[in-house]
C-alpha cells in the first residue's frame, strides 16, 4: 500500500512541475555537453555522444574525471539525469554540484556513494555556506540507481534550497538569513560533475575500499536542462523576480502540498543521517537552522 501510494504521488508531482517548469521555462543550455561545459580533469576518460546529448566519466587506477560549465550561475534549477555504476562501486564518489571555488565558498552537493555489490548506493546531499560544511543529510534510494537514468534537481532561489530526484523533494534549506543562518546568495556557481576515488571515507566510513579489479567504473549523463540567471557581474539582476527568473516568484516561496507530503515520505522511510540529529557531532550545539521550519 506505501509503495502504491508513494508510486501515485511522485506521478502527480513530476506531472505537476513539468507544468510548472514548461509555463515559465528560461532554458539557457544547449542540451549539448560540448558547447555548455569544459573538462578541466582526464579529458581522456571523459566519452561524449556524436550529438553531444550524452556523456561519461571513467575511473580507474590512472585517475578520475570531471566536466564543468562554462557558465556561472546565480540561482535556478538544474536537472541531471544520471545512470550510476553498476555492480561493485565500493569507494566510489559521483558528485553533481555547484560551487563557487572561492576560499568562502558556497556549494551544493549531490554526492553519490558506492558500495560493495548487493549493497545500495548512499545519496548524500551538503551545503557549504561562506565556506562553513557539515551539513550533510544521507538517504536511500528506493530503486536502483544503475538499472537506467534518474534526474536529479537542483531547485536554488531567493527562498530556498530544494534537492530532488525524480520531481521528488528529498531536502529543503530554507533562507533563515534574518534569523542570523548563512545562505547562498551573492557568490555565483558553476555546474560541475566528476567520478573520484574516495574510498577513505566513502563507503563505511572507508572500510570498503575500491576494488581495481572490479574497474573501470563508469558513470553515465544525459538530458540535462539549466534554467538559470547567467551571471553578468551584478546580483540584483538574478535576485529579483521577473518573467525570466520564474523561480524567484513568490508561488516558489515553498513546496506545495503534494511536495510536503512526498517530503515527509522520504524523511520517514529513507532518511539514514541527518546532521540536525546529531547533536554529539556538534558538541550539543546543533547549528540554528536546526531549530528553525524546513518549509
Amino acid at each position: 500500500m506505501e509503495t502504491l501510494f508513494s508510486f501515485n504521488l511522485m506521478l502527480i508531482l513530476y506531472l505537476f512541475a513539468n507544468v510548472i517548469t514548461n509555463a515559465f521555462g528560461s532554458i539557457v543550455s544547449t542540451d549539448n555537453f560540448n558547447l555548455d561545459f569544459h573538462v578541466p580533469w582526464s579529458p581522456n576518460h571523459v566519452t561524449t555522444s556524436l550529438d553531444g546529448h550524452s556523456r561519461t566519466l571513467k575511473l580507474d587506477q590512472e585517475s578520475g574525471s570531471a566536466f564543468l560549465s562554462n557558465d556561472m550561475f546565480l540561482f535556478g534549477e538544474i536537472d541531471m539525469k544520471i545512470k550510476l555504476i553498476p555492480g561493485y562501486s565500493a569507494g566510489t564518489v559521483v558528485a553533481f554540484y555547484l560551487s563557487s571555488d572561492e576560499p568562502n565558498r558556497d556549494e551544493i552537493d549531490f554526492e553519490f556513494l558506492g558500495n560493495v555489490t548487493g549493497q545500495p548506493y548512499i545519496l548524500q546531499t551538503n551545503i557549504y555556506t561562506n565556506g562553513i560544511d557539515n551539513r550533510e543529510e544521507r538517504i536511500y534510494l528506493w530503486f536502483d540507481p544503475t538499472k537506467d537514468y534518474h534526474t536529479y534537481t537542483i531547485l536554488w532561489n531567493i527562498y530556498h534550497i530544494v534537492f530532488m530526484v525524480d520531481w521528488v523533494p528529498i531536502r529543503v534549506y530554507k533562507n533563515h538569513v534574518d534569523m542570523g543562518v548563512n545562505f547562498p546568495r551573492w557568490q555565483p556557481m558553476s555546474l560541475k560533475a566528476s567520478l573520484w576515488n574516495g574510498d577513505t571515507w566513502a563507503t563505511r566510513g572507508g572500510h570498503d575500499k575500491v576494488d581495481w579489479s572490479k574497474g573501470p567504473f563508469i558513470v553515465s549523463f544525459k538530458d540535462y536542462k539549466i534554467d538559470a540567471c547567467i551571471w553578468k557581474g551584478n546580483s540584483r539582476l538574478c535576485s529579483q523576480e521577473s518573467s525570466t527568473n520564474w523561480w524567484n516568484k513568490p508561488r516558489f516561496n515553498g513546496l506545495n502540498w503534494i511536495q510536503r507530503r512526498l517530503f515527509r515520505w522520504v524523511r520517514k522511510y529513507h532518511l539514514i543521517y541527518d546532521y540536525c540529529q546529531d547533536p554529539k557531532r556538534f558538541q550539543n550545539h546543533l547549528p540554528r537552522e536546526c531549530h528553525l521550519p524546513k518549509f
